[in-house]
């Protein structure tokens, strides 16, 4: 089981602390979520709630994700990063194919983009995208940023964008890992499809659930490939519950390691001193319960 620090509606002034104690405790990576504006009054309910209410409020941060990437990575030296999710539909792709590509090769290979196809009506309205053509939008463009990374010279034609013959340096020189979040069939066929599935907040037995499907739509499509499950936990508190869950289909876990010593709204001391504590009571014991 790998361990990734959500950096959810921390403060940027937190970040780079936060990050370079990840590094130096041992944790796999760090989760970044992305909004580009956060509207007061909003028609579209947000849709991992009951009531359909946002979880935070607007003093949240949400420093863009590639321009903090870019900073992390220079403070470390084995932390990887993704997106957990980032909103490709909502910005021209070969522009997202430059900016990631460009901290994939900063980072030194240590970038996944993580995306979803988005769900604030409002937010698509505002930077002048369609919101009806997200998801199609989405594989197009994932599609096209494949062509821009992997290809000395790219060419593509699509229903949505079409590349004449360019090139865009530079290029990363490992394969960008892309995961997929969503909750629906179609989601979970979208990341069937590539190398990963980042989840929301569930139980160990709802998390295997979901493992399940999936791993069942990764046989239907062929993916024999490394495949990455990323979720949070909610009733997982001891290494044995980690280690049910990892043999269940979950590789990674999202968590905020303080929460469980200091609450939320920890100070940057004991988010520092939450994250020591969770490795020696939990990832150092599970490390040891499973080899």
């Amino acid at each position: 089981m790998r361990f990734s620090i959500s950096t959810a509606f921390i403060p940027v002034d937190q970040q780079l602390p936060i990050a370079r104690a990840a590094d130096e405790l041992g944790y796999h990576s760090i989760a970044i979520p992305d909004h580009v504006v956060d509207l007061e009054t909003l028609a579209t309910p947000y849709p991992y709630t009951p009531d359909g209410a946002r979880r935070w409020d607007f003093s949240a941060e949400w420093p863009d994700p590639w321009v903090l990437v870019g900073a992390l990575a220079a403070v470390t030296t084995k932390l990887r990063f993704f997106t957990s999710v980032y909103v490709p539909a909502l910005r021209n792709p070969f522009q997202v194919a430059k900016t990631v590509g460009t901290a994939a090769v900063l980072s030194e290979n240590r970038v996944s983009l993580g995306i979803g196809i988005g769900w604030c009506l409002e937010e698509f309205e505002l930077l002048g995208q369609d919101f009806r053509t997200r998801g199609k939008r989405t594989d197009e463009g994932l599609a096209l940023m494949k062509e821009l990374w992997e290809s000395e010279w790219a060419e593509f034609e699509g229903a949505f964008h079409t590349a004449p013959k360019l090139t865009m340096k530079p290029n990363p020189t490992e394969r960008i890992p892309i995961f997929v979040g969503g909750l629906s069939e179609i989601a979970f066929a979208r990341a069937a499809r590539h190398d990963g599935w980042i989840g929301d907040l569930y139980t160990v037995d709802e998390a295997i659930g979901h493992a399940t499907r999936l791993r069942e739509i990764r046989e239907e499509v062929g993916n024999d490939r490394d495949f990455s499950f990323i979720t949070a936990l909610t009733d997982a508190f001891l290494p044995e519950h980690f280690v049910r869950a990892e043999e269940g289909g979950v590789t990674d876990c999202m968590t905020m390691p303080w929460a469980y010593y200091f609450g939320l709204d920890a100070s940057i001391e004991q988010k520092v001193e939450g994250m020591a504590r969770f490795r020696d009571d939990l990832m150092t014991p599970l490390e040891k319960l499973t080899g």
